[in-house]
């Protein structure tokens, strides 16, 4: 039987004056604090039989692998499914009681919160996620991987892997920043899973 953990981790805290949803635009790189919430993380899982580290395309997430790689002497691969989900709002802010959410003319996007109507649907997200897990999975056969996601590709994980319902309220995700999702595998079976604030807040 081969043992492998696979730990999926939220990017850290975003440089964003604005406050928009940034989601898959460009050059959002993390804060002061972000970089520090990476080392944290990277300073716990030194100790870890870390074979592999890959992240999403975006700076963020990037970013955020960096040093956990540089503890292992690995480099970070680039996984494009591991990205943030598409959004309607990208780009605007969505804060409650401003932005693009009083304008009556955006509320059509917002009339099925169980798909959701507003963005790339739940089932295409933890499909794509399944499949990146799964190969790093198989790249860090009897060790450990590293994926580096976002709030909401994690959170549908999460949720797809444990045979939980995919739709939910954004208020009650658990996927912090910074923070790691670790799903334990023999073989191709997952076995069980946890969760650790390791940078706190």
């Amino acid at each position: 039987m081969i043992e492998t953990i696979v730990h999926v981790m939220r990017h850290g805290e975003v440089h964003n004056p604005e406050k928009i949803l940034y989601g898959r635009l460009p050059d959002y790189h993390l804060s002061e604090r972000g970089r520090a919430q990476a080392r944290r993380v990277a300073e716990w899982l030194a100790g870890r039989d870390i074979t592999h580290v890959v992240a999403s395309p975006l700076e963020r997430a990037q970013e955020t692998a960096a040093p956990i790689a540089a503890h292992h002497g690995l480099s970070v691969g680039t996984d494009a499914e591991l990205i943030e989900s598409a959004n309607v709002f990208q780009g605007q802010k969505v804060s409650p009681g401003d932005g693009a959410l009083r304008d009556p003319r955006n509320w059509w996007h917002l009339r099925n919160p169980r798909t959701p109507s507003w963005g790339e649907p739940y089932t295409e997200i933890a499909e794509r996620m399944i499949r990146a897990v799964r190969r790093a999975k198989d790249a860090a056969a009897g060790h450990e991987a590293v994926c580096v996601s976002h709030q909401l590709p994690v959170e549908t994980l999460r949720r797809a892997m444990t045979d939980k319902a995919l739709h939910h309220f954004p208020t009650r995700r658990m996927c912090n920043l910074a923070s790691v999702t670790s799903f334990y595998f023999h073989d191709d079976a997952c076995v069980g899973w946890g969760y650790a604030e390791l940078a706190g807040q």
